[in-house]
This record gives structure tokens, sequence and C-alpha cells, in this order.
């Protein structure tokens, strides 16, 4: 059996689709609120990898908006971390982990194909 973790944010609807999407599915999860639960640097240093930072950090949210120009453009691994460390909320959402292997965002497509 797979072990499924939803990591995102209580009040975004995308998670919550996300989340009635695998209910309606019948797909057992965990889901994490990252503000409360902060993804480990590990694990996180791991999803970056699979999926690259680029990806992992969306990029049209307004916490992404609200930084200064100078921490948009993190030289290394290290600043990166750094970055979502302070602002977990830069994490796209939401990001399901299953069996390791991340996939960031959501959409009926995606995870129709993710769960066939």
């Amino acid at each position: 059996m797979s072990q499924i973790k939803v990591y995102g944010l209580s009040k975004c609807s995308t998670c919550q689709k996300a989340q009635a999407w695998l209910d309606q599915h019948g797909v057992d999860y965990a889901f994490v609120d990252y503000r409360e639960h902060p993804i480990g640097a590990t694990d996180l240093a791991s999803y970056a990898e699979q999926l690259t930072w680029e990806k992992l950090v969306n990029r049209a949210s307004m916490t992404w908006r609200g930084l200064p120009e100078a921490r948009k453009q993190p030289a290394d691994e290290a600043q990166w971390q750094a970055l979502v460390a302070e602002f977990p909320a830069l994490i796209k959402r939401p990001l399901l982990v299953r069996d390791g292997v991340a996939t960031a965002g959501f959409s009926d497509k995606r995870y129709a194909a993710l769960f066939a």
C-alpha cells in the first residue's frame, strides 16, 4: 500500500480541491499543513532534487512577489533551503509525496494519471 502525504496550507483552495479529489477517489493520505509542521530539510532537499527548486517554488505566489529582488535569486542549495525555511508558503501547493516521489501542483488530469 502506498504511503501518501499531501503538504500544503489548510486554507488554500487548490489544496482543498486536491483533498476533495483524493477523497472522491478513495485515496488514503495524510495532510500536513507546512506552516504548522514545516517539511524537514532532508526531505525538502530530496523533493527539490526530484523537481528542481524552480518547479518546487511557486513564483506566482504573493509571498514570492513580496520578496526583495535580491532574495529571488538564491545562488545555491543552502540559500534555497533558507528561503523556503523562512517562507514555507513559497512551496508550490499542494506537494503530494507518494512513496518518496514528489509531485507539485494539482489538476484533475495530473492526479488521474498518478492514480490510474
